[in-house]
C-alpha cells in the first residue's frame, strides 16, 4: 500500500511582528467609556431631584385631599379632584384667557422681533452692540420692579400713559384694559430676548444664497421673501413654540403683582388658576390635579407643534 506525503505549511508571523492584542475585559471597556457620562451625572441628578421627583409627587397628590397644613391628614379621594376640576366653569374661562394671552403675545415674540431683526442686521460695530444691549435691557428688569413702574405709569389719576393718549382709562381695574396691560407689559419684557433669537437665526443663514439671488437680479424684498424668511422658519417655529408653552408662565408675576387675577377674574389664566387653587384656596389636591392636566395638555400640544414645524420649516442642508 503506497501513500503520498502531503506537505503542510503553517503561516507564521514574520520576525518582529507584534502579536494581536487581547480584547480587554468588559469592566475595562466600561471604565474607558464612562467619563463622558460621568460629566452628565450632576445635571441628571439635579433634573431628577428638581423636576421628575416633584412631578411624580404632584401626580400622587392629585389623588388626595390636603389643605397644606402639616398637622392635617392626607386623605385619598381617587379621581374626585379631576371630576371637580372638569366641572368647574373657572377652568374653561382660564383656558380661553390663556389662548387670548398667547395670541396677544405673538406680535411681541414673532412679528416685531422678525421685523427688527431684518431691519437691524446691517448694524455693525459699537452701534450694533449698543443697540442689542438697549433692546435686551427690559429682559434684565425684575418682573416685580417692572410691575411697580408700570403701575405708576398706568395710574388713572396721574399716570403718564393716560396723559399721552388723552383719555382716562383705569387700566388695571377694568376687564378689557387689564388684559391688554398684562399682555403689553409682558411683551415689553420678552421682546428683547426674541430679537436676539431672531438675530442669531439670521446670523446662521449662509450669505451666499442672497448674493447668488442678487446676481440673478432679485430685489432685496424678493431675497427676504423667498430666501431669508424660509431659512429663518426654524427660528420662527421655535419662537412660536416658546410663546404657546410659556406665555401664561411669563405673565404670572405681573398678574400676581398688578391685578391678582382680577378684575372679576379677567386676567386669571391657567397658571394663576393653578396657583390660586393651591395657595389661596389651600386645596392642594385640586391644584395638583390642575397641574397634571395642564402638563399633559402642553406635552401633547408641544409634540403637535414640533411635528408641524418639522414639516413646514426649511433647513439649510
Amino acid at each position: 500500500m503506497t501513500g503520498e506525503l502531503v506537505e503542510v505549511t503553517v503561516d507564521r508571523p514574520a520576525a518582529g511582528t507584534p502579536a494581536p492584542a487581547a480584547k480587554p475585559p468588559l469592566w475595562q471597556r466600561f471604565l474607558r467609556g464612562a467619563p463622558p457620562y460621568l460629566y452628565l451625572t450632576p445635571a441628571i441628578v439635579l433634573l431628577v431631584v428638581w423636576t421628575y421627583r416633584p412631578l411624580a409627587q404632584t401626580f400622587q397628590l392629585s389623588f388626595h385631599s390636603w389643605n397644606l397644613l402639616p398637622t392635617s391628614p392626607v386623605t385619598e379621594v381617587g379621581f374626585a379632584n379631576y371630576e371637580r376640576l372638569l366641572d368647574t366653569p373657572d377652568l374653561g374661562a382660564a383656558l380661553w384667557r390663556t389662548v387670548v394671552v398667547i395670541l396677544g403675545m405673538l406680535p411681541f415674540t414673532l412679528v416685531i422681533p422678525v421685523l427688527v431683526g431684518l431691519l437691524s442686521r446691517r448694524v455693525r460695530g459699537r452701534v450694533g452692540a449698543a443697540y442689542r444691549a438697549m433692546v435686551f435691557a427690559p429682559m434684565l428688569v425684575a418682573p416685580v420692579a417692572g410691575a411697580a413702574v408700570w403701575q405708576w405709569l398706568l395710574d388713572p389719576t396721574g399716570g403718564v400713559v393716560d396723559k399721552v393718549i388723552g383719555s382716562p382709562i383705569n387700566w388695571l381695574h377694568e376687564a378689557g384694559p387689564a388684559q391688554i396691560a398684562i399682555i403689553v407689559i409682558t411683551g415689553w419684557h420678552i421682546v428683547g430676548f426674541a430679537v436676539l433669537v431672531v438675530s442669531a437665526g439670521l446670523t446662521g443663514i449662509n450669505p451666499d444664497y442672497s448674493a447668488a439671488a442678487e446676481v440673478d437680479g432679485a430685489s432685496r424684498a424678493q431675497v427676504t421673501r423667498w430666501i431669508t424668511l424660509p431659512l429663518l422658519s426654524p427660528t420662527m417655529a421655535f419662537l412660536v413654540l416658546m410663546t404657546v408653552l410659556l406665555s401664561a408662565q411669563w405673565t404670572f408675576p405681573l398678574i400676581d403683582t398688578l391685578t391678582q387675577g382680577g378684575p372679576v377674574g379677567a386676567t386669571t389664566n391657567i397658571y394663576y388658576l393653578l396657583w390660586d387653587y393651591g395657595f389661596h384656596s389651600y386645596d392642594a389636591g385640586l391644584g395638583a390635579a390642575a397641574g397634571v392636566l395642564f402638563f399633559v395638555g402642553f406635552v401633547v400640544l408641544a409634540a403637535g407643534l414640533v411635528l408641524v414645524s418639522d414639516r413646514l420649516s426649511t433647513h439649510d442642508d
